[in-house]
């Protein structure tokens, strides 16, 4: 299979300015990513996809590839997640001449990976040959049942198939998961087909203790500490 990293880094970010090369304890933020899959022996090229020069520049000094740079309208703050990886499976195929089988989505704001998370996912992928896509999650501690929506003066349920959902008790609650960004991985026909995930999403499940997404400072400080107590 040719299985290909992909590392979508633009350069607008707002809450930490140019976060994806600031430094985390001596090193970008960006090398994280880059060398968790150059240290995976199934892929076989690690691509950053960025609209910014500078990003580029320092991410090929850390060992990745970076042969086109992403188109402006590609890199808004609203842009989803589809285009961007579209583009860059249709680039790298005119590029290099050669098909893709699947895509790995490794995002910068993850950079505390457990080990071991790619070669799973592959497997995964393998065995499960009707799943369009994977994505890792972990164990929601913020049930759904438990939110709420506001409707004029009041609040309402966020669950409204249920009855009441918000009064079942904690042991009656189904184990819900979030996405946690440290991993996607998609499958290029579900792409040609028009969908970043597909109708089949494999979930491939951590701990809270194994993430870290850097959105804002108080997620940098933490990352940070963990990295110099690990």
């Amino acid at each position: 299979m040719n299985i290909v990293t992909l590392i979508p880094a633009r350069g607008g970010s707002k809450s930490i300015p140019l976060k994806n090369i600031k430094e985390l304890n001596g090193r970008p933020l960006i090398d994280y990513s880059i060398k968790y899959s150059l240290a995976c022996s199934l892929v076989n090229q690690t691509i950053v996809s960025t609209d910014s020069s500078q990003i580029a520049e320092i991410a090929a000094s850390c060992g990745a590839l970076v042969p086109f740079l992403r188109p402006e309208n590609l890199a808004q703050d609203l842009t989803p997640d589809f285009p961007v990886i579209l583009h860059a499976l249709k680039s790298l195929e005119k590029i290099f001449g050669k098909q893709i089988d699947l895509i790995i989505i490794l995002r910068p704001t993850s950079p505390l990976r457990p080990p071991g998370l790619i070669e799973k996912g592959i497997k995964l992928m393998n065995d499960n040959p009707d799943a369009g896509s994977l994505r890792s999650v972990a164990k929601s501690s913020e049930h759904p049942f438990r939110q709420w929506k506001l409707k004029d003066r009041f609040m309402i349920g966020y669950e409204s198939k249920i009855n009441e959902a918000y009064n079942k008790p904690r042991q009656e609650l189904p184990n819900v998961y979030f996405q946690t960004g440290d991993l996607d991985i998609v499958r290029r026909e579900t792409l040609l087909n028009g969908s970043v995930t597909g109708n089949n999403i494999l979930p491939l499940v951590i701990s809270h203790e194994e993430m870290v997404d850097i959105d804002l400072m108080s997620d940098w400080v933490e990352a940070e500490k963990r990295i110099k107590n690990s």
